[in-house]
């Protein structure tokens, strides 16, 4: 188990941890989400004792990282998996390791077999792609077969085949009681991946839910209607006390404030045919985006379809994200 109590982190005038209190459980995967500059990376690194709180504290086990005596054997992590010496072979590297914690030499070998790296295990690190980099520092936080485990990332510069392993491995592991603890930017595979979620933004605790929890807490939901008389359909639906939208590129409406079944049986008392009654769910990424955008660091701008048209400004003829969903 992590635990963070109060944890903040300031670099002279800059908050990038901000009171973050959280506990991190055992037997599921839990994902640490946020936007770039949410304090994320800080905070793993706290969690390792590589930087040192202002205030508050991190512990592992109700013990700080400091004071594990053999720490691959509580805690494998994967932060940063470039940072090898590229003159060693990954069998020497992952030996180098074992020899530093007690953990018998056997279980190099185990662990090459686990990431598929066994047939390069003689190659030299610095020659390694990306996806294979990963998945050494995969085997290396795997090495001492710890209790808990955090990935940084995971998945940069994996394949498709590559992405599941790692996501089945993930799973596999939570299912044995472990913590897995990670951090990812891509909803996609948190939404298949995560059980639980911590996000932050700016250095604060914006949510501490269940994956499913979370998506739910989102004003995203709609349901899409297709039927032969949308203006009378949308009439309908403003007497049930909901909103009914027009989409630009479509034949269909996006309806807000009623459900299918009131909107199915209404439709069914007036007359109107129905070609299409569905209710329309949330995405992680939708979530994440509404529930975050003020905290983005970088916000982004939606730009308009013919920005770049000879008679429009480039400049002018632009939305930003806040003044979309302001509407």
């Amino acid at each position: 188990m992590i635990e963070a109590t109060s944890l903040t982190k300031r670099y002279g005038a800059t908050v990038a941890v901000d009171g973050l209190s959280f506990t991190v459980k055992g037997g599921q995967v839990t994902g640490f989400l946020g936007p770039n500059g949410a304090g994320k990376s800080t905070t793993m690194r706290m969690i390792l004792g590589l930087d040192r709180p202002t205030e508050g504290s991190v512990t592992i086990d109700s013990r700080p990282y400091e004071e594990l005596k053999h720490p691959l054997r509580k805690i494998g992590t994967l932060l940063d998996a470039k940072v090898v010496h590229g003159g060693r072979t990954a069998r020497n590297h992952l030996l180098c390791l074992a020899q530093a914690n007690g953990i018998p030499a056997r279980r190099v070998e185990e662990v090459l077999d686990i990431v598929g790296l066994t047939e390069v295990a003689k190659r030299r690190v610095g020659g390694f792609s990306l996806g294979m980099s990963q998945r050494l520092g995969i085997a290396a936080a795997l090495l001492g077969d710890p209790e808990i485990l955090m990935f940084d990332e995971p998945v940069n510069g994996l394949d498709p085949e590559g992405i599941l392993w790692i996501r089945t491995l993930m799973r596999g592991l939570a299912a044995e009681g472990r913590t897995v603890f990670v951090s990812s930017h891509l909803m996609s595979e948190m939404a298949q991946t995560a059980d639980h979620l911590i996000v932050i933004g700016r250095g604060r605790l914006i949510a501490d839910t269940g994956t499913q929890e979370f998506i739910a807490r989102s004003s995203q939901r709609y349901v899409r209607v297709r039927a032969g008389d949308l203006p009378r359909l949308a009439a309908l639906v403003e007497r049930l006390g909901g909103a009914a939208k027009a989409e630009p590129y479509g034949d269909h409406l996006r309806v807000t404030g009623a459900s299918a079944p009131q909107i199915g049986e209404a439709a069914a008392a007036a007359g109107v045919a129905l070609h299409e009654l569905t209710t329309v769910e949330p995405s992680l990424e939708a979530a994440f985006m509404e529930l975050t955008r003020q905290s983005a660091e970088f916000p982004a701008h939606r730009f308009s379809a013919d920005r770049f048209s000879a008679d429009r400004s480039p400049v002018r003829e632009y939305e930003t994200e806040e003044m979309v969903m302001g509407r």
